[in-house]
């Protein structure tokens, strides 16, 4: 399956270039399609770091936003420019392991199949302070509670996913945080594995556990609201202009047998 990795950046010198260097030794080259960097106006070394390796690999390719923007917009700009029908998203720090993305990348379905749209990683052995262990603990505990996703690690950057499923979700600030429950809104079925943690080699991390907190909060009775007034029918007959009839009836049983229904795969 093809796949575009995408990472979003923000003052990850001493990690990004490093990140890059092993995904591209990592992932199998019939896999990887590129990788997209995108920095989020760093003032760091993150720009040379990046660009200094354009000449060693051929599919890179660095993104930069003219103002800060946040995760979920650089994720956005990143998933939008790519090239492939499957997206691998990774955190710039380099706590996610890219020896986990051929795994992620079998366990989804292919694009428009019945299979999960999206498979999201889980940390098994959290290597951040016990502080965010905790605050991470109960915020999923929260957030599950309310939007009932089933999600054990919301928090966990590295996932997979269809590219299309994805550009059709709404987008807002924050979103990056609850791509589970919108995928399921959307009709999509979706799957978790566990995945390796590592610790940040250089740099700190761009969020407190107050300010996750606070902004938690605010996005749940959003997506809480999206979710209830989301409707996404089943299409049961869909014929003409030069659509053969047997590959609409395969395409409309594909949409049945999900849970919820389907995102609209013409």
């Amino acid at each position: 399956m093809n796949i575009s990795v995408v990472i979003p950046a923000l003052n990850e010198e001493g990690n990004i270039g490093n990140l890059v260097r092993e995904t591209f030794g990592i992932v199998p080259e019939d896999m990887l399609a590129e990788i997209i960097v995108i920095d989020d106006f760093s003032n760091d070394g993150t720009h040379e770091e990046v660009t200094d390796l354009l000449s060693e690999f051929p599919k890179l390719r660095y993104m930069r936003h003219g103002a800060r923007s946040g995760q979920s917009a650089a994720m956005r700009t990143g998933i939008q420019a790519a090239r492939a029908p499957v997206i691998v998203t990774m955190d710039g720090d380099g706590q996610n392991d890219p020896a986990d993305i051929e795994g992620l990348v079998e366990r989804l379905g292919s694009p428009g199949s019945v299979g999960p749209a999206l498979v999201g990683g889980v940390r098994e052995k959290r290597r951040a302070a016990g502080s965010r262990r905790w605050a991470s603990i109960i915020a999923n505990r929260i957030r599950d509670g309310i939007l009932r996703d089933d999600c054990p690690d919301t928090g966990c950057g590295i996932k997979a996913y269809w590219r299309d499923a994805f550009l059709r979700l709404p987008f807002f600030t924050s979103m990056h945080r609850y791509l589970p429950a919108l995928f399921q809104t959307y009709g999509h079925t979706v799957a978790y594995m566990p995945v390796n943690d590592r610790p940040r080699r250089a740099g700190i991390s761009k969020y407190t556990n107050l300010g996750r907190a606070l902004i938690g909060i605010y996005d749940l009775f959003g997506v809480t609201w999206l979710r209830r007034r989301t409707i996404v029918p089943d299409i049961v007959d869909d014929r003409g202009v030069d659509r053969p009839i047997a590959e609409i009836a395969e395409l409309h049983t594909g949409r049945m047998m999900r849970k919820t229904g389907s995102d609209d795969k013409k």
